[in-house]
C-alpha cells in the first residue's frame, strides 16, 4: 500500500518535472535520471540510447535516502503523496562537475548552479508514475492537448516562441517574424520559478494576453504556458527548449541573441553555435540576432536588416531597462515597450 511506503518530500521544481515526464514533454526521457544519464547527458548532450538531451532532470535529496534499486518510494508535495517513483538508481552527485558541465560554471552567482547545489548532492533515478495530478491553468496544455489544437486550426507548421518575461518590442518583431514564416505561432512563457528580478508569471501572461487580444491575429498567434523551471543554462538550456517544444507540436523554433542567458556568464550567440554540433532534432532552429529600436530605418530593426554606419543610433531592448525606468516611476519610451502594457508591467515592480 502507498501508505506504507518510504517517502521523499519534493518542492515545486520536482512537482513540475515529475508531471512533464508523466505526459511526454521530455520525451524521449521517461523518469528522473539514473547516474549514467545525467553524466552522459551533461558530458556529451546525448541519452545513453544516443537521443539528444542537454539538461538532467534529477530528483536530488540533502541526505543519503536508505532505498535503492526494485524500492519504490511515494513523493510529498506539500505533505500529500502526489506521485511514485519507482527506483533503479541511488547515487551521489559530484556537483561542481555537474555543474561546470551543464552551466559552464561552478559560480554561485549563477541562478541555476545555485539551485543545483542548495537541492543536496543525493539524487534518485527512475520511472514515475502520478498519483494525484496537480490543478493545471486555463493555459496550460499536454504536449496532446497542444498537438489536437493545432490539428483543430489546420496548422501544419508552427513557430514556437520561449519566453521569461513580459514582451517588449524586440518579443514582438520575433512573434511577428514566425508568423511570416509558418501558419502559427504558439507563445510558450515559462510558468515555474524564475529569477527575482524577472516579472512574476501572471504579469506576463497579462502582457501576453493583452498583446494577443488587441495587436496580433488571434487565429493565428495561441499562448499557451509551459509549467517548468528555468535553468539559465544558456546554450543547453535553448537546445533542451527546442527538444519540448517539438514535443508540443512545434515545427520550427526561435532562438535569439543570448536565448537562457543570464549576467555576462555566456557569449551572446553560443546558443545559435551549438545547434552546429548536434544533429538534426526534428525542428527547425530559426536564428535570430539582435533586436533593437533604429530611428533611422524607422523603426524595430536586426543586425541583419539595419546597415552597420547606424550602429551609433541603434536603441537597445531589454527588459531589465523597462523594469529600472518603472521601478524610478519613470514611464519607458514607446520604442521599448507598448505603451498599452504599461499598466500591467507597473504591477509587477
Amino acid at each position: 500500500m502507498v501508505e506504507t511506503l518510504p517517502t521523499l518530500a519534493i518542492g515545486e521544481d520536482e512537482r513540475l518535472d515529475l508531471e512533464n515526464l508523466a505526459t511526454g514533454a521530455f520525451a524521449p526521457v521517461r523518469g528522473f535520471m539514473t547516474r549514467e544519464e545525467a553524466l552522459s547527458v551533461a558530458e556529451t548532450m546525448r541519452l545513453p540510447t544516443g537521443e539528444v538531451w542537454t539538461i538532467p532532470i534529477l530528483l536530488q535529496a540533502p541526505e543519503k535516502l536508505r532505498v535503492g534499486p526494485g524500492d519504490t518510494v511515494a513523493l510529498l508535495y506539500q505533505g500529500e503523496r502526489v506521485a511514485l517513483l519507482h527506483v533503479t538508481d541511488a547515487y551521489a552527485l559530484d556537483l561542481r562537475r555537474l555543474a561546470k558541465e551543464v552551466f559552464g560554471t561552478e559560480s554561485e552567482a549563477h541562478p541555476g548552479v545555485a539551485r543545483l547545489y542548495a537541492k543536496g548532492p543525493y539524487a534518485l533515478g527512475g520511472k514515475v508514475e502520478v498519483l494525484k495530478p496537480r490543478a493545471r491553468g486555463p493555459l496550460e496544455k499536454t504536449p496532446e492537448e497542444a498537438r489536437a489544437h493545432f490539428r483543430e486550426r489546420g496548422w501544419r507548421t508552427v513557430v514556437a516562441f520561449q519566453t521569461r518575461n513580459a514582451p517588449h518590442r524586440a518579443h514582438e518583431y520575433l512573434v511577428r517574424l514566425g508568423l511570416e514564416l509558418a501558419d502559427g505561432v504558439l507563445v510558450h512563457p515559462i510558468l515555474g520559478a524564475k529569477k527575482a528580478d524577472d516579472f512574476p508569471t501572471e504579469v506576463v501572461l497579462r502582457a501576453y494576453e493583452r498583446l494577443l487580444r488587441e495587436f496580433l491575429p488571434q487565429d493565428r498567434v495561441v499562448l499557451f504556458g509551459l509549467a517548468t523551471p528555468m535553468r539559465y543554462a544558456g546554450p543547453k538550456e535553448a537546445v533542451f527548449h527546442a527538444l519540448v517544444r517539438k514535443n508540443f507540436g512545434a515545427t520550427h523554433f526561435l532562438v535569439g541573441r543570448d536565448h537562457a542567458g543570464v549576467g555576462d556568464f555566456y557569449d551572446p550567440y553560443a546558443a545559435h553555435r551549438i545547434f552546429d554540433q548536434l544533429p538534426p532534432l526534428g525542428i527547425e532552429i530559426l536564428r535570430v540576432g539582435a533586436v533593437f529600436h533604429c530611428p533611422l530605418c524607422g523603426g524595430i530593426a536586426s543586425e541583419r536588416t539595419c546597415p552597420e554606419a547606424h550602429r551609433e543610433k541603434r536603441l537597445s531592448i531589454s527588459m531589465s531597462k523597462v523594469r529600472a525606468l518603472l521601478r524610478e516611476g519613470k514611464t519607458p519610451p514607446p520604442e521599448l515597450v507598448r505603451p498599452e502594457l504599461l499598466p500591467i508591467l507597473r504591477q509587477g515592480v
